[in-house]
């Protein structure tokens, strides 16, 4: 086995946008795992709209990534040497091991996960992006059947799985995607009623034709134009769960509601998450969409990069919405 550990370490703040320049490759020799550690290869690195936030010092619901330090992120991988008699080399384990190649942890950090599914799937349907649609869906927007739910950023790994929950509980699930592509997808593989071009020139009046009778429903994870136009069709007691602003306030300065007042006059329940916050529906919420991604039900893409050098060139593509389904990077 190779002795070096190829990472990435966030060189330097963004100033508005990232770049390529915000980042660094390194070389370090790989850490032996401790007493009660466990050292892991990875297989698949998770890349995430949320990793943009944490690369900014400042205050947020989670410590900003520090400079000269492993990016943070999810990972999948094989235990490689064990000081722990609950993990064993070959041990197929989940965790936080970040932009590299290898890294040794706590054994109380990693989560041992079944071979029954491919291991990207813990990554994406099964896992983070899973849990986060599976709790805005259940435990804040609750669709009925008949209502109707829109969904935006609907092509990737969160959004896909949104729809696909809201239209096995009966309800419509209309989605929100950049392009004719992403937007074939999610009707045809995905399987949702309709999806809206919000690049579209026409885009505010897709949008009405798409939901006749109002959105009782909105996972929200762009913010920005895509959100103020659909709140404008907002029911009487519509509930909306935001989890993102991936379309600018990551980026720049936050985006206001450009009219507030509708949260008022429709009596709408507005209510942001953060998944960390909600360990308590883990257990169930991992069994209920491993055994929809194992029966078929539930659909899925990954986009893969291939090699820790191109992770930042892929997170940079993400966030501008290159990718289609889970943004994965390969260093199997």
């Amino acid at each position: 086995m190779t002795t070096l550990n190829h990472r990435i370490v966030l060189a330097s703040r963004p100033q508005g946008g990232i770049s390529p320049a915000n980042f660094r490759l390194e070389a370090v020799e790989i850490a032996p795992p401790g007493p009660g550690e466990v050292l892991v290869r990875t297989r698949f690195l998770s890349l995430d709209p949320y990793m943009r936030m944490r690369m900014n010092d400042a205050k947020s619901y989670a410590a900003p990534q520090n400079l000269d330090e492993v990016m943070v992120g999810g990972t999948v991988g094989e235990v490689v040497a064990s000081n722990h008699p609950n993990f064993a080399p070959g041990d197929a384990v989940a965790g936080g091991g970040g932009w590299q190649e290898f890294f040794t942890a706590d054994a109380r950090a990693l989560r041992k996960v079944d071979r029954a599914l491919p291991l990207e799937a813990y990554l994406g349907p099964a896992g983070g992006p899973g849990l986060t649609a599976w709790h805005g869906v259940y435990n804040i927007i609750e669709p009925k059947a008949g209502e109707t739910i829109l969904v935006s950023a609907a092509a990737g790994a969160v959004g896909s799985v949104v729809g696909q929950l809201a239209k096995a509980g009966g309800a419509r699930a209309i989605g929100v995607a950049g392009g004719p592509d992403k937007c074939r997808h999610v009707v045809d593989d995905l399987g949702f009623d309709a999806c809206v071009d919000y690049k579209s020139k026409s885009f505010a009046a897709d949008l009405a034709r798409a939901v006749p009778n109002g959105i009782d429903g909105i996972f929200e994870n762009v913010g920005g134009t895509v959100m103020d136009t659909a709140m404008r069709h907002l029911n009487p007691f519509s509930r909306i769960a935001l989890c993102g602003l991936v379309s600018g306030g990551y980026n720049a300065d936050p985006m206001p509601i450009a009219d507030a007042t509708i949260l008022l006059t429709q009596r709408v329940l507005l209510k942001g998450f953060i998944l960390s916050d909600h360990l308590d529906i883990f257990p169930r919420a991992r069994a209920d969409l491993a055994a929809r991604v194992a029966s078929g039900q539930l659909k899925w893409h990954r986009t893969v990069a291939h090699g820790i050098a191109n992770a930042p060139a892929a997170f940079i593509g993400m966030l501008g919405g290159a990718n289609l389904g889970k943004q994965l990077v390969d260093l199997g």
